[in-house]
């Protein structure tokens, strides 16, 4: 799967307090996941790396094989390539980090774009240094809330127990009051929990 990725990060005093943010969307534009973490001292180029790094990690967590990276930050996207050298240690470090995370994709793809094309990821930076803490919808959030869904709950084994123990109860009640009300009903509920991500919308509860 190939997804598009905005990422942005400041620091208000650089150093100060700062932010982190990602945007991550398929390529038919539907949000898949979205996050903005603060950071209590930091730099400007260390909130955009750790941008990177977060995206990365949400990309794994999403299952894709393809990233089409986009950063306002010229450079990151050369300090990436490799066609800046990187002079603070702690940021080489974070680079690393960065590219064996990378490695386990098909193809990463990297380019500078300008600020006006890059807004969502920058206002959801700001969000989270707004309300100094993080905020958004990661992967593992969206991963947590699906096993309500009859196909995640096969594929965990934690959920099964629970939701097998919980369908007998929810029988016997149903013919006492209307079978076809409890079958919507259980409809409705298992079709809520498979639109959740497809629903999600940018900075959607936050």
């Amino acid at each position: 799967m190939k997804v598009k990725i905005n990422i942005d990060g400041g620091s208000r005093g650089n150093p100060g307090p700062g932010a982190s943010a990602y945007v991550i969307k398929n390529p038919e534009g539907k949000l898949l996941a979205q996050e903005g973490h603060f950071l209590a001292h930091c730099t400007n180029n260390h909130a955009e790396f750790t941008a990177l790094k977060r995206a990365a990690k949400a990309c794994l967590l999403l299952g894709a094989t393809e990233l089409d990276i986009r950063s306002d930050s010229l450079l990151l996207v050369k300090q990436y390539l490799g066609e800046y050298k990187i002079k603070n240690q702690n940021l080489k470090e974070l680079i690393d980090q960065i590219r064996q995370i990378t490695n386990n994709f098909k193809a990463v793809h990297i380019q500078h774009v300008p600020r006006e094309q890059n807004k969502e990821a920058d206002a959801l930076a700001n969000k989270a240094m707004d309300a100094k803490c993080d905020v958004g919808c990661p992967p593992a959030a969206d991963k947590q809330a699906a096993p309500a869904a009859p196909i995640n709950t096969a594929q965990t084994n934690t959920p099964e127990p629970k939701t097998l123990s919980a369908q007998p109860a929810a029988q016997p009640a149903a013919p006492k009051t209307a079978k076809p009300k409890t079958g919507k009903a259980g409809q409705k509920k298992a079709s809520k929990p498979q639109k959740r991500p497809q629903q999600l919308d940018l900075f959607d509860g936050f």
